[in-house]
């Protein structure tokens, strides 16, 4: 029986839904499309982040020597990165509901700004009763010692949690340590997953 449902951020719970701001800086850089993205997340230095090797400052500090901005064009760079993310309020409300007659959590590949974000910027950290952060724990998915640190957190053995993450590779890190899991997509139908693993909605 599930009895704990666990969520990624970045791709499940925030998307970006407009990504003109980022091919526009793209094109004034003379970057390739989708360059951006690949500096900020998959560069050596994002990972380094996303392990908590170094801060989220550190990072843009470094994104900006790498493109060449300084001072207002990076904090205007920075500003339309993330100007096309939208959080998913259809799936908040469902988490709403969940929560409290579930326990719900957080495991995402993230800077160390995310726990800020999600309590001062978003106003859901109070959705869930635990929030795994890679920077923190100085491990990212889909190593097995992420997700059995949220089984331990949150008092449950693998059998009992679902997993949801838009990465395949991430689930199947999920599956290997006995956890369900949701690949989310953008046509994915949601409620139907959970209603097949016998979550009450």
């Amino acid at each position: 029986m599930i009895k704990a449902i666990i969520f990624d951020v970045g791709g499940v719970l925030l998307r970006t839904h407009n990504h003109s701001y980022r091919r526009t800086w793209e094109k004034k850089l003379g970057l390739k499309q989708w360059e951006s993205e690949q500096i900020v997340f998959n560069s050596d230095m994002g990972k380094k982040a996303q392990l908590g090797e170094i801060s989220h400052a550190e990072l843009w500090r470094w994104v900006g020597t790498r493109l060449g901005l300084v001072n207002g064009d990076l904090t205007a760079f920075q500003h339309d990165f993330w100007a096309g993310d939208v959080l998913d309020m259809e799936l908040v409300a469902l988490i709403r509901e969940l929560h409290g007659r579930y326990q719900t959590a957080i495991i995402s590949n993230y800077h160390d700004d995310l726990r800020r974000e999600l309590t001062h910027d978003h106003h859901i950290a109070d959705l869930f009763d635990e929030i795994i952060i890679s920077a923190e724990e100085k491990v990212m998915k889909p190593s097995p010692q992420i997700y059995q640190t949220a089984l331990a957190r949150l008092g449950r053995i693998p059998e009992e949690a679902v997993f949801i993450d838009d990465f395949q590779h991430n689930i199947k890190g999920a599956h290997e340590v006995g956890m369900h899991g949701i690949h989310f997509t953008p046509t994915i139908n949601f409620k139907d997953e959970l209603i097949a693993l016998g979550i009450n909605l």
